[in-house]
């Protein structure tokens, strides 16, 4: 396994398969006060590449045609947060996706424990650091375990993915979780756009 950190933007020609597994670091959880700091991305073959976002950067053209690529699958865990902030720093919309966070709430209806490390701990049999989840992602030089935490979070997606797939079908709710996936990014913009915590299905 092998972390690839690049300033700015995914490089040319780099190629990451018909799936890619994607992750955000952000100063914080407020989209609009909050900027991008890392977006870490893994095609499932052990290998991690991370692109440092400058503060006051709005493209990374490279990145943003894998993000709007209609033949890539985006794979996100609670991709309601990077979808957004990657919308909000580049403009771009993430799509086709799927979140491992509503395919485990949609299957897994016998726990509340939906966050990436009992997932693969329980599915995959794996133990990931949450340790630096927390710490300084605007910092300019990035420490080996920052990175090493970043990569931890999408190395494994494409196994989980995997055994969510098998739960889905097991229990009829494939096409149920597909059409979630795909309201994913139009939740996003509404997050966006200033319906965080309103329902608008409701009454």
């Amino acid at each position: 396994m092998a972390n690839f950190l690049y300033q700015g933007d995914l490089p040319d020609g780099l190629d990451l398969g018909p799936s890619v597994a994607i992750d955000c670091e952000a100063m914080g959880l407020n989209h609009k006060r909050d900027r991008l700091c890392l977006v870490q991305m893994s095609s499932g073959d052990g290998n991690c590449h991370l692109v440092q976002v400058a503060p006051g950067q709005t493209e990374a053209p490279n990145l943003q045609r894998l993000l709007a690529d209609p033949e890539v699958l985006k794979l996100f865990h609670f991709g309601r947060f990077d979808i957004a902030a990657m919308a909000q720093t580049f403009g771009t919309l993430a799509a086709p996706v799927y979140c491992t966070k509503i395919a485990s709430k949609l299957v897994r209806t016998f726990t509340d424990r939906h966050g990436l490390k009992y997932l693969l701990n329980d599915l995959c049999g794996i133990d990931v650091s949450k340790q630096q989840q927390q710490s300084d992602w605007g910092a300019e030089t990035l420490t080996e375990a920052q990175l090493d935490y970043a990569a931890s979070d999408v190395l494994h997606l494409h196994k989980l993915k995997d055994a969510l797939d098998v739960m889905l079908a097991r229990e009829g709710r494939t096409a149920l979780a597909q059409q979630c996936f795909d309201f994913l990014p139009t939740r996003a913009q509404l997050d966006l756009e200033g319906w965080p915590e309103i329902d608008i299905f409701a009454h």
